[in-house]
């Protein structure tokens, strides 16, 4: 609806309905689907296929015009051209029911035949033909329509009314279903050799059902008991291809048919009163003292059953002349200044009693009227009054909205300003927003509205506050920023969803200057307030800025916010694994050419070891003995691994553990690929806790970037952490900005692919694991 731009304004209670309306719609064709679907033999579930999706709503003569993207309403018939009446309207059906129960009138099924041919008729001959037609629907329709009103609109008459057709909207509606052709069929009458009207095809026709309830509802929509011509062309306009027509005009309604219910000396004077506006509206002077007389006791200020007075009707057209005749005859000019005659200011608003309205104030702001705005504020309209008021006290600042809000909410900065001015002119000696929310406690003093009609409602600068809350709330929802942090500059507080919408928006509207204040502003944000969506909508955000924006500033005030969420808490540590020995030699043992039964050549020397040991140390090496040529004193070369890092992994494995190993800062990269290589798990891990211990803001990178080549899963988790806790000092480095901004080159060891991987995306996924952790698991800071 917003984007169609059908208004100008689009109430929240209308996207409410919609959605229903659309879940009922799902719900109705998913049931009706269920209903023509086969049923598997297995598990004698029904069995929907798209094939069978479309062949049901196809064959519906209710759901598919429903379904088409069409501009136009089709009704009544399915995808063939098909005509047939709905399943609320089932003649037979309620015949049996009628029959069975003793009410109602009886039918013959030729009678039955007859009825359903006149509600799914798209063509008539002649206007008698049309009201024969008319009149047996209405006949049927009308008593179905008062006992279930759900068939159609609701109603709002009394069950024992019907509605009547003016005979020019049987005039109107004929000129829409009448075919030349039809009426050629009487002998009597010649058809004509020349022809100025256009046949519309029958595929786009509706049946005379469709016409019937389409034009009624609009008849009860404006509280009328007849159907006339501008009810049939709004249903033209609904139901037929490239009809439009003008809106329906405000014009004394003709009282025809709304005499029906009255008696007969009611239904004199209201036909003499009718007579009455006929004779002003003409334009003859002469005839206004007639009409005067005609109207009733208030003469030329009597007010028609829409409560306008003939006045009222002439401004409303724009007749000047006739404006002028009735202030001549001593109109009463003041009848529509309501606010110069004691209106009240707040509309419809009652006090002391529950009632769902919009003052004429919120109606301004959220229409964006500043000269109606401020014309309401002088009178004494409260922009603190919500739509809600029970026994005189509004809750607009905790529900539905206020004039901050829709003003807000609508983007109209002028008039959210003016409200804001008023506001702070009406304060008196109450204390400032500022200062409330430094003190933190509520204010001593309390002030009443100026001329509020909601009870006297006490005015706090609590309530105020909760106000602007939420006008901030819908204005970042809307993305009407600049209101925002307007509302922000008052010293209003950010809440988390507040701050993530502004700056969402500041972001595809890139608005660089303000991305910058908002990413300022974060440390603002309470620690209590970090939810899950900090997880799935902040942290994604932030760091597409962050890969995108490639701004010192931004950088700069990124990395604060990343350490500030990352936290005080040191990075969880590695820790030793602790495996027990399958086998062990003697360390005397360790490359002793005596009883060696294997030998390694390593940077072309020879190491001895034993098979027995090395058979069950790690699989690398028991496929290392398994593939060795079956020649004696054969070697097997090691290559990628020099000879002290070599020694040092067997004398892991002689020795049984790392408490023997003395490992030098320059040795321990070496040894971790070699135990890697090798697949032993717990001197890897011994080397990266080394790594963990010794890293600085100068190795950092190049030990990451060594960790993924390896894929040292624990390693790097450890090392991203890292660079989240430090990431303020890192990001003015060199190797650690290109680390993140920009790709490895192609001879690189990284820039192998499953090696590359985005190391945004991966800091994004260890933050978002220690926010949990920390703030929203139930074991906070545990595993830290």
């Amino acid at each position: 609806m917003v984007d169609s731009r059908v208004a100008l304004r689009i109430h929240e209670h209308a996207a409410i309905y919609l959605t229903a309306c659309m879940e009922s719609l799902f719900r109705e064709v998913l049931s009706r689907v269920l209903r023509s679907a086969l049923v598997e033999r297995d598990n004698g579930i029904p069995k929907i296929t798209l094939e069978s999706l479309e062949q049901a709503i196809s064959n519906d003569s209710e759901m598919w015009g429903l379904l088409q993207p069409y501009q136009h309403l089709i009704c009544g018939k399915n995808s063939s051209g098909v005509l047939s009446l709905p399943e609320s309207l089932n003649l037979h059906r309620d015949q049996q029911r009628s029959g069975r129960g003793g009410e109602g009138p009886g039918y013959s099924q030729a009678e039955l035949r007859t009825l359903e041919q006149s509600l799914l008729a798209t063509r008539v001959g002649s206007i008698a033909e049309l009201s024969d037609l008319v009149s047996r629907a209405m006949h049927l329709l009308q008593p179905l329509h008062i006992k279930n009103p759900s068939n159609g609109t609701p109603v709002h008459q009394k069950t024992n009314t019907t509605v009547h057709w003016e005979p020019e909207a049987l005039y109107t509606l004929c000129y829409f279903m009448h075919c030349p052709q039809m009426e050629w069929e009487n002998p009597n009458v010649e058809p004509s050799k020349v022809t100025l009207q256009t046949e519309r095809p029958f595929l786009v026709l509706p049946p005379l059902m469709e016409w019937i309830r389409v034009a009624v509802a609009h008849t009860e929509h404006r509280r009328s008991f007849s159907v006339d011509s501008d009810d049939v062309r709004q249903a033209a306009r609904l139901l037929l291809p490239g009809v439009d027509c003008e809106p329906r005009q405000i014009k004394a309604e003709d009282c025809f048919c709304a005499t029906r219910k009255l008696d007969a000396a009611s239904t004199e004077a209201k036909f003499l009163q009718d007579l009455g506006f006929r004779m002003l509206n003409c334009g003859r002077t002469d005839l206004v003292k007639q009409a005067v007389n005609l109207l009733g006791p208030d003469g030329i200020n009597s007010m028609s059953e829409q409560g306008m007075t003939p006045l009222m009707y002439s401004c409303v057209r724009g007749d000047e002349a006739m404006v002028q005749m009735l202030l001549d005859a001593g109109a009463d000019i003041n009848s529509e200044l309501l606010l110069d005659n004691r209106a009240n200011v707040e509309g419809a608003l009652q006090d002391g009693a529950e009632n769902y309205t919009e003052t004429p104030l919120q109606l301004a702001a959220a229409a964006g009227n500043f000269e109606l705005v401020s014309l309401l504020l002088e009178r004494g309209a409260d922009p603190m009054i919500g739509t809600l008021c029970r026994n005189g006290i509004s809750s607009a600042p905790m529900g539905d909205m206020n004039s901050f809000s829709l003003a807000a909410s609508h983007g109209h900065r002028n008039v959210f300003r003016k409200l804001l001015s008023h506001t702070e002119k009406d304060k008196g000696d109450v204390l400032s927003l500022e200062e409330i929310l430094a003190e933190g406690s509520d204010p001593g003093e309390k002030r009443l509205a100026p001329q509020a009609n909601c009870g006297g409602t006490l005015r706090t600068g609590k309530a105020r506050l909760r106000a602007l809350r939420e006008a901030m709330y819908h204005s970042a929802e809307h993305g009407h920023v600049d209101i925002t942090i307007d509302i922000r500059s008052l010293g209003v507080p950010w809440t988390l969803h507040t701050w993530l919408e502004s700056l969402r928006t500041c972001f595809i509207q890139n608005r660089r200057p303000l991305i910058q204040g908002l990413l300022k502003d974060f440390s603002c944000i309470k620690e209590d307030e970090y939810t899950e969506e900090l997880i799935t909508h902040g942290l994604p955000l932030m760091f597409q800025i962050l890969r995108t924006s490639k701004n010192e500033v931004i950088g700069q005030q990124l990395s604060v916010i990343f350490t500030q969420c990352y936290g005080p808490f040191p990075i969880p540590k590695l820790t030793e694994i602790k495996r027990k020995q399958t086998s062990r030699l003697d360390p005397h043992f360790l490359n002793n050419k005596e009883m060696s039964d294997v030998t390694f050549l390593v940077e072309g020397k020879p190491f001895y070891a034993h098979k027995v040991l090395l058979f069950t140390a790690s699989p690398r090496f028991k496929s290392l003995l398994q593939n060795r040529p079956a020649a004696e004193n054969t070697c097997i070369e090691i290559s990628h691994v020099k000879y002290n890092i070599f020694h040092l992994v067997m004398q892991y494995l002689y020795c049984g553990g790392t408490e023997s190993l003395h490992i030098r800062n320059t040795e321990v990269m070496e040894l971790l690929s070699a135990a890697k290589f090798f697949q032993l798990e717990a001197l890897q891990r011994h080397c990266e806790i080394i790594c963990t211990k010794n890293i600085t803001t100068e190795t950092c990178v190049d030990l990451y970037k060594h960790a993924k080549f390896l894929g040292a899963s624990e390693l790097t988790a450890f090392i991203e952490g890292y660079f989240l806790k430090n990431m303020v000092l890192l990001i003015e480095l060199d190797n650690f900005k290109q680390l993140l901004y920009e790709p490895p080159p192609a001879e690189s060891p990284a820039s192998s692919p499953g090696i590359c991987s985005d190391i945004l995306h991966d800091l994004e996924k260890t933050l978002a694991t220690r926010i949990h952790s920390i703030h929203l698991s139930t074991s906070k800071g545990s595993v830290v």
